[in-house]
């Protein structure tokens, strides 16, 4: 099963946009969906500070601070095959 990751902060609306819509996605497609805060790890908030939210899948970069549902559907696809 693909993991779908969030990079996330607290008190980010995009974030919360973003949570909600793969949330979504979650239901007709099947992968596992983890939420990580980039405050907490000093090395993930360097590498993503400015950048928030964004979405890996199996750890390849879909997108960045809006969803791209096609990105991600193709990605996921691709983890299918």
């Amino acid at each position: 099963m693909p993991v779908v990751t969030l990079y996330t902060r607290a008190v980010c609306g995009l974030c919360d946009e973003v949570y909600e819509r793969l949330f979504a996605l979650q239901r007709e497609h099947h992968f596992e969906l983890c939420q990580i805060d980039i405050d907490l790890d000093p090395e993930l908030r360097k590498r993503y500070t400015n950048d928030v939210p964004v979405v890996t899948i199996d750890g390849q970069e879909a997108c960045r601070h809006r969803l791209n549902t096609a990105a991600v559907l193709r990605l996921l696809d691709k983890r299918a095959e």
